[in-house]
């Protein structure tokens, strides 16, 4: 396709028409009709090769002729070569990026194109530009180093970020998932745009959740239905930035809404009595903050991280308390009745409200969530890559390290923590014991667990329900407990195998339980000798029938004193003087008789010597002696005979 008069710098498809967008140096836009290339898709078999060639050349002559690729619309009007375009993936919109510094945005009808409006605010050069897949708004990367985000209604800026040195040169948006990928002078930055997380709540069997429209919905958990919106928060903050957190007081039916939008900011809202129907809360009361939470049936406390301050509020939003909290205080959690968590990036504080101090503090860097337990007696700190469980005054029980990022975390009733990856939910024990429970397709924010139930939200913030087997982490809870009765009872009702389970029982110094679970004849025999189980080791060893599984049971059975055991391991060995001796501690003179003969009868003077002497045959020995001084005189004869 011919038209540009200098170097084309990008060329890119409609997604759904046949269009080609391109953008040249030579300071204009092209949109191409290649309709007409659709007829010459059809694949040639039954052409013959000449035939083939021909066609190839006509398709060739068709191009540079402009009948099968024709330019639909010039767009004029950047200063300078432009180096990026891109169609909207559903609107007829085009976005450009030039030298002149600028973003342009087209709009473009069946019959004409033209400019809608600039966006300015890049002082270098615009590498590259597209519109964001799912939202109203245009991403552009330049030579100044920075990534900018443009207000596709107001073409106004709405976020940058900035690198030190490395110039970006081009922006891609994946196309179903919400990262975005720069390319930079010293390799490509991989990056989201809004956080993913849902903002949520629960109170006993109902979860508070908002969607990403920015509609407050519930969830009851007992009847598994989710209820109409009961409020609409569009005033809160900007469309695109979700809010970050919700709080829930059920006393006064009203949450706290947090956003990062405009420095951060926090909004109280009551909840409709009824529960029904779109509302837009006539009665919220605003103000500034980064984190907002419930202490307290009339109280909330508001942070403030750019003046590192607290301020404690009553339910008419105004100041009864503050106080300033450790230096680099990032957020606050709830602490208990009248206690709040302070979160700094190298510690965690308890600080008591009524008495105004700090009660407890721990040692633990970049917590980012806090999720306690359903009694409200211990607590799991979440970081990026680690999980630190505390008590309620924030003595440390136990950590986990995770090499993928940690995503969320809820505690079902016995005290198990539940928590998710992006591709796998696992849980851990308070005494650090932990596994996989299931693998996921898509990441979840998980908020509630019921038996083999656990209930989350996916990043569309709409809630979902996974099934689990609970059965490995119960029977390790009731190891750790030492409830035997649960035990038997997962043993004999659940198909609880596999070498891992084997393998911690083996560790935990329990292989009379792991015992149960192998079928395996070999694992079962050294399990029994591990365990002092004699009867399964003496019938896995007739099973096997190897003469050093026999030597093993020998040496474990004389060790309980079974001599029958190590009598049996003896014979199948055909350790003689071993049973000799065996018969000889036990007392038992038959069978040392027995043993006699059968040394006799093998020839093995030695073994008869022994038994004679065992048994106190004088007699015997002395008849032996003669029987090999007689041997010795046949042999000297034979070999001395006389000199005639």
């Amino acid at each position: 396709m011919t038209g540009h008069n200098h170097y084309a710098m990008c060329a890119q498809f409609h997604p759904k028409e046949d269009l080609v967008v391109s953008a040249s140096l030579d300071q204009s836009v092209r949109v191409w009709d290649i309709s007409g290339l659709r007829k010459k898709h059809s694949a040639p078999t039954s052409m013959s090769f000449e035939e083939q060639v021909s066609r190839a050349n006509q398709n060739q002559t068709d191009m540079f002729g402009n009948t099968d690729a024709v330019v639909k619309f010039v767009l004029e009007g950047h200063d300078r070569g432009v180096n990026w375009v891109a169609f909207h993936p559903t609107m007829p919109l085009i976005v450009s990026a030039g030298d002149d510094r600028l973003v342009k945005l087209w709009r473009m009808s069946e019959t004409k194109a033209w400019e809608v409006d600039t966006c300015r605010g890049h002082f270098q050069n615009v590498s590259s530009c597209l519109f964001h897949p799912h939202q109203d708004l245009i991403i552009s990367v330049g030579e100044d180093k920075t990534i900018r985000v443009w207000d596709l209604n107001k073409r106004t800026a709405v976020q940058s970020f900035k690198r030190e040195n490395d110039r970006f040169w081009v922006v891609a948006a994946h196309p179903e998932i919400n990262l975005f990928a720069a390319g930079h002078d010293n390799g490509v930055m991989v990056f989201k745009l809004e956080r993913e997380r849902p903002a949520s709540a629960i109170f006993q069997n109902t979860l508070l959740y908002i969607t990403k429209d920015k509609h407050v919905k519930s969830y009851d958990f007992k009847k598994n239905a989710e209820s109409p919106t009961l409020l609409v928060l569009k005033k809160l903050g900007n469309p695109w930035t979700p809010p970050r957190t919700l709080s829930y007081n059920p006393a006064d039916q009203s949450i706290l809404v947090t956003s990062p939008a405009d420095g951060g900011s926090y909004e109280l809202l009551k909840l409709p009595r009824d529960g029904t129907g779109a509302i837009d809360s006539t009665d919220s009361k605003r103000g500034s903050g980064n984190s907002a939470i419930f202490v307290a049936r009339n109280r909330f406390a508001v942070l403030n991280t750019a003046a590192q301050t607290i301020d404690i509020k009553d339910l008419s939003n105004n100041v009864t308390r503050s106080f300033k909290p450790p230096h680099g205080t990032t957020d606050i959690y709830f602490g208990g009745t009248g206690n709040i968590l302070i979160i700094t990036p190298t510690a965690v504080y308890l600080y008591d409200i009524q008495q105004k101090k700090t009660i407890a503090e721990l040692t633990v860097a970049g917590v980012k969530y806090v999720v306690w337990s359903n009694d409200g007696r211990i607590a799991a700190l979440l970081s990026k890559h680690n999980i630190t469980i505390v008590s309620k005054t924030l003595e440390q029980l136990s950590t986990l390290h995770e090499t993928i990022r940690i995503k969320s975390a809820t505690w079902d009733d016995a005290g198990v923590l539940l928590y998710s990856t992006l591709n796998h939910v696992k849980y851990t024990l308070l005494n650090g014991d932990n596994g996989i429970v299931r693998t996921l397709d898509q990441t979840v924010y998980l908020v509630r667990v019921q038996g083999r139930n656990v209930y989350c939200l996916d990043r569309s913030a709409k809630p979902r329900v996974l099934h689990i087997d609970p059965t490995e982490y119960r029977f390790k809870l009731a190891l750790v407990k030492r409830n035997y009765e649960e035990m038997l009872h997962i043993i004999r009702t659940s198909s609880l195998v596999g070498q891992s389970i084997i393998s911690y029982l083996q560790k935990k110094g329990y292989p009379e339980i792991a015992l149960q679970f192998v079928q395996d004849p070999t694992t079962r025999f050294e399990l029994a000798i591990e365990c002092g189980n004699l009867d399964v080791a003496v019938e896995m060893a007739k099973e096997l029938d190897k003469p050093k599984l026999w030597s093993r049971l020998s040496t474990e059975a004389l060790a309980h004193g079974a001599h029958q055991i190590v009598e049996m391991s003896y014979q199948k060995l055909k350790q003689f003087d071993k049973l000799s001796f065996l018969y000889l501690c036990t007392g038992d003179n038959s069978k040392l008789a027995r043993m006699a003969k059968i040394a006799e009868h093998r020839g093995d003077y030695t073994s008869r010597f022994h038994n004679a002497l065992y048994l106190g045959d004088v007699e015997d020995r002395i008849q032996m002696l003669k029987e090999i001084d007689l041997c010795k005189c046949k042999k000297e004869k034979k070999s001395n005979p006389p000199f005639s």
